[in-house]
This record gives structure tokens, C-alpha cells and sequence, in this order.
């Protein structure tokens, strides 16, 4: 299935945002079939702040770093060179992956 970016309003803030075509294969790689109500700025405060809608992000989760904003830093994918925001320092010495191929490695992999 082809995707193409998507322009919506943010219930929260009323701005657009643009949701893109990698998004929407992450959304169905995932199960989800709903489009996001809120842009990114809205859904990283209502996870910060411990709003709703369940799953490990929302209080209660488990494990996690103190409830507060977590640190990412930015890498180029080490398979398609794209643009990656991961939660930790790349050292150089190991490949870093976007969450598109990182997916995609993961789910070719045998797991036994």
C-alpha cells in the first residue's frame, strides 16, 4: 500500500500538522488504524504530563526515567541515510537505525 503525507488539525492546538507517509507505515506496521488527533509539540506534553490513553508512555508503565523529558540525539540511518532521533549517543563504532529499517530488521530476524 502507497502512502502520501497527510495534512490535520491538532484537536489540542488547532495548528496543522503533516503526517507523514513514513508515519502512516509505522502507524500500520503497529495495528493502528487511527490517524493522530494531536501534533507532535501536543502529544509529547500530554505524554510528559502523564495524559491518558494508556500503553506504556502513560503513568504506570513501568521502568522509564523519572517521569521526565527524554534526552534523543540525531543520527544519519545507517541503511538509508536518513535522518534518526534515537534515545542515546551514537558512538560511532555500532550502526544506528531510523525506526522504519530498524522495524524492518527487527521483523526479519528470527526471534529463536
Amino acid at each position: 500500500m502507497s502512502f502520501q503525507d497527510k495534512t490535520l488539525t491538532c484537536r489540542d492546538c488547532g495548528q496543522e500538522f503533516v503526517w507523514t507517509a513514513g508515519e502512516q507505515e509505522f502507524y500500520q506496521s503497529r495495528g493502528l488504524q487511527n490517524a493522530p488527533s494531536r501534533c507532535p509539540s501536543c502529544r509529547a506534553a500530554r505524554r510528559a504530563s502523564g495524559g491518558g490513553g494508556g500503553g506504556s508512555y502513560a503513568g504506570g508503565g513501568g521502568g522509564g526515567y523519572g517521569g521526565g523529558q527524554r534526552e534523543m540525539f540525531t543520527a544519519t540511518c545507517s541503511n538509508c541515510g536518513r535522518e534518526a532521533r534515537v534515545p542515546f549517543q551514537p558512538r560511532g563504532d555500532k550502526p544506528v537505525y531510523c525506526s522504519d529499517c530498524f522495524e524492518k530488521m527487527r521483523s526479519t530476524r528470527s526471534r529463536y
